[in-house]
């Protein structure tokens, strides 16, 4: 992938970044408590350095980059702690991925797949149709993406896939699930000209019976504690963990 792809690329991760965050969302306690948010994490995050631009290029990159080590305001280069970055062996020079740093833990191995497959999907798209840049196809300007794509993380962070977020092309208010539906909805043909639909179908699921942040403050709506929630999770993952091994590798229980 040219650094032009790249930088492309991340730039449209970014602004539907929360959107990772809603599916994934599975830290809704502390402490034994319960905090207000469904992803406490990524709350309570703190992103470093306080502004990072929508960058438009990666010379626009290595300039930001360069100033903030000089200023102090980044450590060094690994310093960049963001819901999305470029990353390479001699970064910000040399690039060669897109680090998506947004999602909680995803302890469902068939849930995770199913979110990767919908970030492949959706790249595969934006190569297809370079138009998807939010610098090209937006109504905002860079700077008012960035507040967007903040506000809607914040959301994110407190309903997951019930937050009312703002549209990045237009501006349009829009439920995340709703959103996530209708991108689902135009890269399930990608996904099946390039054989992975079978680990996208599986997220029709987390939009039908929420993540797990979902899952555990229903049961916890239900007079189950945090910490019994949590019981509950763990013994639920050794088993579903069981019945995957028996599945995928019957010979090592043979």
């Amino acid at each position: 992938m040219t650094q032009k792809l790249l930088m492309r690329a991340c730039r449209l991760v970014r602004v539907e970044a929360p959107l990772y965050l809603a599916l994934s969302a599975s830290s809704p306690f502390l402490d034994s408590q319960v905090t207000g948010y469904h992803s406490t994490r990524w709350g309570l995050f703190p992103q470093t350095p306080t502004d990072v631009p929508l960058f438009t290029s990666h010379a626009h990159h290595i300039q930001w980059v360069e100033d903030q080590l000089a200023a102090g305001t980044m450590q060094n280069v690994r310093h960049l702690w963001t819901s999305v970055r470029p990353n390479g062996d001699r970064r910000p020079y040399d690039l060669n991925r897109l680090e998506l740093r947004i999602c909680d833990l995803v302890t469902n191995p068939i849930s995770l797949l199913a979110i990767t497959a919908f970030i492949e999907a959706r790249l595969w798209q934006l190569l297809a149709h370079p138009k998807l840049d939010p610098l090209v196809c937006s109504t905002f300007s860079p700077s008012s993406l960035v507040e967007i794509t903040k506000n809607n993380e914040v959301a994110a962070a407190t309903l997951s896939l019930d937050a009312k977020l703002t549209h990045w092309q237009d501006g349009r208010s829009i439920v995340a699930r709703d959103w996530i539906e209708e991108i689902y909805s135009q890269v399930w043909d990608i996904s099946k000209q390039k054989g992975f639909s079978c680990f996208l179908s599986p997220l029709v699921k987390i939009l039908t019976e929420g993540n797990e942040a979902e899952q555990w403050l229903r049961l916890n709506s239900c007079g189950f504690d945090p910490r019994q929630v949590i019981n509950y999770a763990q013994v639920a993952m050794a088993e579903r963990e069981l019945e995957l091994e028996d599945k995928l590798c019957p010979s090592l229980l043979a």
